[in-house]
């Protein structure tokens, strides 16, 4: 991992309009992502994390520009990805690519595993023909399939394959920058290691950053440089992975950590029970966005907005009392 920063995403926001009436009038917005802020360095893996509805999967997707942002800034490799056209946004596509969540959905199940990683091949005139082929093939043993794979139809393969076939399609044009959206949620456990371990092995091959969105902290901690935790469409802590799984500054992560299952009968562990539902990001609370379901709440909470400010060298929080959970 260098020091060199590949994307730089500020103050990204994406409020999707409510509409009502006969001439569907906007009544509000639904804030899905609300400022969000973060760095990435080239070679690294950032882990974006929280309750599903907390917006990272639109952060993934406006970054790409699969969702056009409501505002903010984008810059990848020094170039604003918001502000460019439809030709230079293309080019740029090229090096940023994204593997989906569902690996059922994401395939067209009327091409061939060959015809679809092809494709991304034409389109970018990367290759044609015997060469095409032959790039297929090389894919396909990239992501631990066999070459004749290229022949078959996506119902012909089980979900893991189905990933790995998604992997391949997303290194066809030689990305930089891979956004993982929650690759392994739809996945057995067994085949959720096997999918990580790839990723992580293609990382050290090809020189890959990754911005990893899942909700499971311990699929994150076993991927992830850093962890980014989302909460209603804000990062409320970012920290390198070690530093926030073993002192979380912020009590929401603290409330995830604790629901992760130890493979240890014997020892104990405080549970953190969230009380209430998450709000709706049409209608946020004032103040603290997580001080309704708090266990640390104070009247202060419930009136200011807490910045995202660095607590420790490396370790942001967005908690007023960030200092008090060092000890706890």
């Amino acid at each position: 991992m260098s020091d060199e920063v590949l994307l730089s995403v500020r103050d990204l926001k994406k409020h999707f309009p409510i509409k009502k009436g006969l001439f569907s009038r906007v009544v509000g917005h639904v804030k899905a992502v609300d400022g969000v802020s973060f760095d990435l360095k080239r070679g690294e893996v950032l882990g974006l994390v929280g309750e599903s509805g907390c917006g990272k999967t639109t952060t993934g997707r406006v970054i790409l520009r699969l969702i056009e942002a409501t505002s903010g800034q984008v810059f990848f490799e020094g170039r604003d990805v918001l502000a460019l056209g439809k030709s230079e946004l293309r080019a740029i596509r090229r090096k940023m690519q994204i593997v989906f969540q569902d690996p059922y959905s994401s395939l067209n199940p009327r091409l061939t595993v060959g015809s679809m990683i092809q494709e991304a091949l034409t389109i970018h005139k990367l290759a044609s023909g015997a060469k095409a082929k032959e790039r297929v093939a090389e894919l396909l043993t990239l992501v631990g399939l066999a070459p004749h794979h290229a022949r078959r139809y996506p119902h012909e393969f089980s979900g893991g394959q189905r990933q790995r076939i998604g992997v391949a399609r997303a290194l066809a044009v030689d990305p930089t920058l891979i956004i993982a959206d929650e690759p392994v949620s739809a996945l057995d456990v067994s085949i959720q290691a096997q999918i990580l371990n790839l990723l992580k092995d293609l990382k050290d091959r090809l020189g890959l950053t990754y911005v990893f969105v899942a909700h499971d902290l311990a699929v994150v901690e076993h991927i992830s440089d850093r962890v980014a935790v989302m909460y209603l469409g804000r990062i409320v802590e970012l920290a390198e992975s070690r530093a926030l799984y073993k002192s979380p500054r912020h009590p929401y992560t603290k409330a995830l950590l604790s629901a992760i299952p130890v493979p240890e009968p014997a020892r104990k562990t405080q549970r953190i029970v969230l009380t209430g539902d998450v709000p709706s990001p049409a209608r946020p609370p004032s103040g603290c966005p997580f001080h309704p379901r708090c266990f640390m709440a104070r009247p202060k909470c419930s009136t200011d907005v807490p910045v995202l400010r660095e607590v420790m060298p490396g370790h942001w929080s967005a908690c007023h009392f960030a200092e008090e959970l060092a000890g706890a």
